[in-house]
């Protein structure tokens, strides 16, 4: 997923009202993969919007030209 909250709410739709039985949702990342890197700028870009709700000045966020090369190499 692209989006760490589509993500999010698919793995929560994995358990439903009325579930009886414990559910365990898996995530492989292959080691050295785009996946990987996918992974570590969804990390970011999730810590970027908790700082920007809790940043009272609005200040505007970008990601760098470094963040978007990272996941072409």
């Amino acid at each position: 997923w692209w989006n760490s909250s589509a993500m999010n709410q698919a793995t929560d739709r994995a358990y439903r009202l009325g579930q009886e039985k414990n559910v365990t949702v898996l995530k492989l990342i292959c080691k050295n993969s785009i996946e990987e890197k996918v992974v570590k700028l969804q990390e970011l870009k999730t810590d970027l919007a908790s700082s920007i709700v809790l940043d009272e000045n609005n200040t505007n966020y970008k990601l760098s030209k470094e963040d978007i090369l990272s996941l072409l190499e």
